[in-house]
């Protein structure tokens, strides 16, 4: 027998100007927040009657904005303002985020993993390794292979952080995906980086042995 038909009334209020989708139980907030930015997106399409257009063409004034902050922000790193750099990151990643859900996700994966991989180098500089970290993990898992820098870079700022079993694993993982790679000519640098963290690993390992010996 099937289970009779349910009926649940949710409590939601809708803003007579806006149109904006509220209520009072905050377990329905972030699918609000989603449904109301979607709505925002159409509102502002300039397609005859406001119908989202198909995947493949992008909106290209977001995509040259989007490529001019990543420029600019490379021009600053390389005069050494680091945080005017970060600053110019920051806003390419909100803009690149904040494309519409109909367009091609591929892209957006793209540009983001590009800029928090740029980011992430901005923080190195700053020896700001747990942001650089951050970073160079979320750009890696945007885009797994064809990552090396990704890869390096969080290695790199997890062996700073004195986290050299942590290093070592995630630079393995590096190893594992990228020599099969469209970049497996450049892994020559994760493969230095990873003799590196096990050189400073086994005096660590010796000074825990000591230490127990004497105990």
């Amino acid at each position: 027998m099937e289970a009779p038909d349910t009926f649940l009334q949710l409590p939601l209020n809708l803003d007579p100007v806006t149109k904006a989708l509220t209520s009072t139980d905050s377990t329905l907030s972030a699918d609000l927040d989603e449904l109301n930015k979607l709505h925002r997106s159409l509102l502002a399409l300039e397609t005859p009657n406001q119908i989202p257009p198909p995947p493949a063409p992008v909106h290209p004034k977001r995509s040259v904005n989007i490529t001019k902050l990543r420029e600019s922000g490379n021009a600053s790193y390389k005069k050494g303002d680091f945080p005017g750099a970060i600053t110019l990151y920051n806003l390419a990643i909100r803009m690149a985020s904040e494309r519409p859900s109909w367009e091609a996700s591929g892209l957006v994966r793209e540009e983001l993993s590009a800029l928090y991989n740029n980011r992430a180098q901005a923080y190195m500089a700053q020896q700001s390794w747990a942001e650089g970290s951050v970073d160079a993990e979320c750009s890696v898992e945007l885009k797994r292979v064809g990552n090396v820098k990704g890869w390096w870079r969080r290695g790199s700022c997890l062996k700073e952080m004195g986290r050299q079993e942590e290093a070592a694993e995630w630079v393995r993982n590096g190893l594992e995906f990228e020599r099969v790679g469209p970049e497996k000519d450049k892994v020559g640098e994760l493969e230095a980086l990873l003799r590196e963290v096990n050189e400073e690993e086994v005096p660590n390992s010796k000074i825990v042995m000591i230490s127990r010996t004497m105990a």
